[in-house]
């Protein structure tokens, strides 16, 4: 009877309500944990209003142990990632899958609290939860149940295991790069000192009816403070008419500087090739099996519209050897750069977690 170590579950939101579901998935494994999606991965193949399953059973003495925390409201973020990284033992830590909550959250204070028990060397990859594009209600699941405000840790150990990350976007950054002249955390209120909101939608024209789901065609390029690119992007969750201000999906600085961006089905499908190329150059032995988890983003999902498989397949063509590919579309990517092992939030990127045990 095969026994698995640890069960990883993508699903429709609609999976998660019923009791059934987890119930199900704890007879099989103890240790089981997942979200709920804005689109399942599994192999080259996308999904909507399905489930992606990941059963991983280990053949060395690697072992998990799995971590939660509640998180009641967006400016606990950073606590609860001090939380969560405080009950988490380092010693033989090797590397942590992370699931969270997609909505009412500061994904970047999240990480900010991670990283103050968690040392740089330990590569933490996942992602935030969907909900098909509504923003409403995401779900995360751990070994107690499923709910909409927990945040999900596994942590990986054995000396055999190992990690591969890399994380590309594929879009383009258009007009002029302004100054963020007024933010709290990951609320936007003005660049170059006129009102977030009022500049957002004089580039969106049309789109601006649409918002904020039109957001997620138009993020923002993040800028240091030299005007250089950071290579991090911000999609925008929420808008406020009353302050006039956006709600991204991580933090901005006021001594940083943002430049729209949008992209083609094409620029996408490049990106996806990128993403996969930081793995696949390194001529990595894979002869054994392994398991490329991947995140990426809703907003790459609309852009891509019937051709969405497409990043999909690129990554699956990429691959040469026994690499199972599973995954989630999200509302923010969590993974390393791209040769950094700082983790970092990512928005509208295809972030990839290559899994190998080596015998």
């Amino acid at each position: 009877m095969f026994s698995p170590s640890l069960i990883i579950a993508f699903a429709s939101p609609a999976f998660f309500v019923d009791p059934a579901f987890h119930k199900t998935l704890i007879e099989i494994c103890d240790d089981c944990v997942g979200c709920s999606t804005a689109g399942e991965i599994s192999g080259n193949r996308v999904f909507e209003n399905g489930i992606s399953l990941v059963a991983i059973r280990f053949s060395t003495q690697a072992h998990i142990k799995i971590h939660h925390t509640p998180l009641p409201n967006m400016q606990e973020s950073f606590n609860a990632g001090e939380s969560l990284a405080s009950n988490i033992n380092t010693e033989g830590l090797k590397g942590i899958y992370l699931l969270a909550p997609g909505v009412d959250i500061n994904g970047s204070a999240l990480l900010e609290g991670l990283a103050t028990h968690l040392s740089n060397d330990v590569g933490i990859s996942g992602g935030l939860a969907g909900d098909y594009g509504a923003f409403e209600q995401t779900y995360v699941m751990h070994p107690d149940g499923v709910d909409s405000r927990s945040i999900t840790a596994v942590a990986f150990y054995g000396e055999h295991l190992s990690f591969e990350h890399s994380a590309h976007g594929g879009w383009r950054s258009f007009g002029p790069a302004r100054a963020v002249t007024s933010s709290t955390a990951n609320q936007l209120f003005a660049l170059d000192g006129r009102p977030a909101l009022d500049i957002y939608k004089d580039y969106l024209g049309e789109y601006a009816n649409d918002l904020p789901a039109s957001g997620l065609l138009f993020p923002f390029e993040v800028l240091n403070e030299e005007g250089k690119p950071t290579q991090i992007i911000r999609t925008i969750l929420g808008v406020d008419e009353a302050s006039k201000s956006l709600t991204l999906a991580g933090e901005v600085k006021t001594s940083q500087y943002l430049r729209l961006m949008h992209a083609s089905k094409d620029d996408l499908i490049n990106g996806a090739h990128k993403a996969i190329s930081g793995i696949t150059n390194k001529n990595l032995n894979l002869d054994s099996d392994s398991l490329a988890l991947v995140t990426s983003c809703v907003g790459r999902k609309l852009v891509m519209g019937d051709r969405i498989e497409e990043e999909i397949e690129e990554i699956d063509q990429q691959f040469k050897g026994k690499v199972c590919i599973a995954g989630f579309y999200s509302y923010g990517e969590i993974s390393p750069f791209l040769n950094k092992t700082q983790c970092e939030l990512h928005n509208q990127t295809l972030t990839i977690m290559l899994l190998r045990e080596a015998h």
